[in-house]
C-alpha cells in the first residue's frame, strides 16, 4: 500500500513538473493591446483560451501585416493563438526610420514581444518574409521555441527570384513583356506594370475571386516604405536590403520539430519548400492542394489541419 502510494505521488510530482515545464507562461488571456519596441508601439492581438502551448504567429512582407492570417484563430480552441503587426505596418506605429527596417531590427523587436508576454514555451509560425525572421530569430534565440512552421518560407532570395522567374514564363507573352520593359526601365509606377502585378498574384498570390476582406485589409494597411525598403516593388522584383538574403547554409542547426508548409501554385514553389524541408534534420513537408502562396485565404481549413496534425504529433 505505501508503495503504491509512493509511486503514486512520484507519478503526480512527474507530471507536475512536466506540465510546468511543458507550459511555464504567464496566463495568456484573450484581448489585445500594444507593447513599447525601439522605434514605437507594435500591436498585438491573444486569439483562443485553449491551454496547450502557445502559436505565435509572425506575418509576412515585410510590411504586410496579420490581418490575411485571421483564420489560424481557429486553432485557439486547444491554444493561445497571438498575432502582432510588425512595426509600420497594421495596428502598429508608422516608421521612417530606414535603420529600423532591417532583419536586425525585427529579430529584436520580436524578442521584446516575447520577453514582454512572458512565453517560456511557446511554437513560432512563420509565412513567407516571417519565415525569414522566424528562422533568424531560432537561430540567435532557441530557447522556449519547441516547433517551428515555416509557411511557403523566402529562405534564399536567390531561389526565389528563380521561382519569380518561372512563373512569369507561364504568363502570356502580352504580359511578360509589360513586366520586362517596365522593369528595364524602373517604371514600376506604371499602370500597365501594375496591371500585371495583380495579374500575377491572381495566379500565385492568392487565387480566390473575390479576394476576402481580411486580404484586402492587409493591403489597405501595408507599411508600403517598409516593404519597398526591404524587398521590392513587386513579390517577384526584390531589389531592396533583402536582396541577398539565404539561410540555406544554417538550415541544418534547428533542432527542433520542423513543418513547412506550401501552396500548389506558390511564389515559393513546393520543389524549393522541399529542398528546405530537405535541409532540417527530421522536418516535415505538406503541400495544401488548389493554394497559392496564402493558403490561409486559399485553403484556411486544410491549412488549419497540417497545423493541428503537425502539434497533436508533437503533444501526444
Amino acid at each position: 500500500m505505501k508503495l503504491i502510494s509512493f509511486i503514486n505521488l512520484g507519478l503526480l510530482l512527474f507530471t507536475s513538473i512536466f506540465f510546468t515545464g511543458c507550459q511555464g507562461n504567464k496566463n495568456l488571456s484573450p484581448g489585445e493591446g500594444f507593447i513599447d519596441v525601439d522605434g514605437g508601439k507594435v500591436w498585438y492581438s491573444i486569439v483562443g483560451e485553449g491551454k496547450k502551448t502557445p502559436l505565435l504567429v509572425l506575418h509576412g512582407g515585410p510590411g504586410i501585416p496579420s490581418y490575411y492570417l485571421k483564420s489560424l484563430g481557429a486553432l485557439g480552441k486547444d491554444r493561445p493563438v497571438i498575432f502582432y503587426d510588425q512595426l509600420g505596418c497594421g495596428k502598429s506605429d508608422r516608421i521612417r526610420d530606414t535603420s529600423l527596417m532591417n532583419v536586425e531590427h525585427f529579430v529584436k523587436e520580436l524578442g521584446t514581444v516575447v520577453n514582454h508576454l512572458g512565453l517560456k514555451n511557446y511554437y513560432l509560425f512563420g509565412h513567407s518574409w516571417g519565415t525569414m525572421l522566424g528562422t533568424d530569430y531560432y537561430l540567435a534565440h532557441p530557447d522556449g521555441i519547441k516547433a517551428l512552421i515555416l509557411s511557403s518560407p523566402a529562405l534564399s532570395i536567390s531561389r526565389w527570384m528563380t521561382d519569380a522567374g518561372d512563373l512569369i514564363s507561364t504568363l502570356p507573352d502580352s504580359i511578360q513583356q509589360v513586366i520586362f520593359m517596365n522593369e528595364k526601365g524602373r517604371t514600376y509606377d506604371a499602370p500597365d506594370y501594375q496591371q500585371a502585378v495583380m495579374y500575377y498574384y491572381h495566379l500565385f498570390l492568392s487565387r480566390k475571386d473575390p479576394w476576402p476582406a481580411d486580404l484586402d485589409s492587409s493591403f489597405a494597411q501595408v507599411g508600403e516604405n517598409v516593404y519597398n525598403h526591404m524587398g521590392g516593388p513587386s513579390e517577384f522584383t526584390v531589389t531592396g536590403s533583402l536582396r541577398n538574403y539565404d539561410r540555406t547554409n544554417r538550415l541544418g542547426e534547428i533542432k527542433v520539430p520542423t513543418l513547412f508548409i506550401a501552396g500548389e501554385y506558390d511564389e515559393a514553389k513546393p520543389t524549393t519548400v522541399e529542398y528546405y524541408q530537405s535541409l532540417v534534420p527530421g522536418a516535415k513537408f505538406v503541400l495544401i492542394y488548389d493554394s497559392g502562396h496564402l493558403t490561409t485565404i486559399d485553403q484556411p481549413e486544410k491549412n488549419n489541419q497540417a497545423v493541428i496534425d503537425f502539434l497533436n504529433e508533437i503533444e501526444k
